[in-house]
């Protein structure tokens, strides 16, 4: 009965773990924007999600900066999927996050970082992060990291910013 007891209190916490991880903060520059209607239409889909604490645009530069209210289990999928909604695409988009993170989710390491901070800043790499260009050219110089390429949706191949 005892095992049974510690099996179940380690799984609990292995999953309370996980719901612990965050991004703190999102910077997405987005493409195809032709007016501040088009900024509009994305600023809406951002600040739609229950995690957004806040939404701030540049359109001189087409950057959505999203923070996120503290505790949420969003990945970088979620903001991709809400760029494309409103009908644009996503030319770069780096995260800041809690560097535990990285170990536990599906994120892939380019570049090593020897970091001790708490949060880190990573680009994300993939097909729909980058621009079709930037991929290309990825694409041939991540040519010996075998998952890169097969875009798996779950993958995130990133590269530290910081």
């Amino acid at each position: 009965m005892k095992k049974v007891y510690l099996i179940l209190t380690s799984m609990v916490l292995m999953f309370s773990m996980q719901s612990n991880a965050q991004i703190i903060k999102a910077e997405i520059r987005a493409t195809g924007l032709t007016c501040s209607m088009c900024s509009n239409a994305i600023n809406k889909q951002l600040k739609s999600m229950a995690e957004v604490a806040n939404v701030e645009t540049d359109l001189n530069t087409n950057t959505f900066t999203v923070t996120l209210k503290e505790g949420n289990s969003l990945t970088p999928k979620v903001f991709k999927e809400k760029v494309e909604k409103a009908g644009f695409f996503i030319g770069s988009l780096i995260i800041t996050l809690k560097t535990e993170i990285i170990k536990q989710e599906g994120y892939i390491e380019v570049n090593k970082a020897s970091t001790s901070n708490a949060e880190v800043q990573i680009q994300i790499l993939d097909k729909g992060y980058v621009t079709e260009k930037e991929f290309k050219k990825l694409s041939k110089s991540l040519h010996n990291v075998v998952t890169y390429t097969s875009n798996n949706e779950d993958d995130f191949h990133i590269k530290y910013i910081n």
